[in-house]
């Protein structure tokens, strides 16, 4: 692969280190650009320039995940300017998780659900994040939202993902 393109490969990783591992909202800041934006598809969640992704990671993201989160890679495509990583997130709602469940109180339920992460770079600088998930699934998985009689699936969305990631011989 090209040097290049394993650069931003590496800048995602280290963001998402400074976010997740570290909770570092300053080291996460420095791997974007000065006029970023963060886009939580479902929720409308996130913010824009400077200041407005600052202050949402801050105040409802970095540091506000619930104690047992887990990140899953399942497959990574690297671009001349963008990173898409498709990833299962894991976790027990043990606390309002404010960009994916606002105003929603802790159900103590597992949720596992997949999710895109979009990264667009400029200058080998973050410029902005799309993230998408089925939001539909996050409310069967915690209780919000019966599935009968419609066409929206839970938990088992994930386990077949996973089950079909890991034959990759098709």
């Amino acid at each position: 692969m090209d040097k290049e393109l394993d650069k931003l490969g590496d800048i995602f990783d280290e963001h998402i280190e400074f976010e997740f591992d570290k909770e570092d909202v300053d080291a996460t800041m420095t791997t974007m650009t000065k006029n970023p934006y963060v886009h939580h598809v479902p929720t409308l969640t996130g913010g824009s320039g400077y200041d407005g992704v600052y202050d949402f990671y801050k105040n409802h993201f970095i540091g506000k995940m619930p104690k047992d989160l887990k990140i899953t890679n399942v497959s990574r495509t690297i671009g001349k300017d963008q990173v898409v990583d498709e990833i299962i997130i894991s976790f027990t709602h043990d606390r309002e998780i404010e960009y994916l469940l606002p105003g929603v109180h802790p159900t103590g339920r597992y949720v596992a659900i997949p999710r895109v992460v979009v990264m667009k770079f400029r200058n080998k600088k973050i410029s902005h994040e799309h993230i998408y998930w089925d939001q539909a699934s996050v409310l069967v998985q915690i209780g919000l939202l019966k599935p009968e009689g419609m066409p929206i699936t839970g938990i088992e969305q994930t386990k077949q993902l996973v089950e079909l990631s890991k034959d990759e011989s098709r």
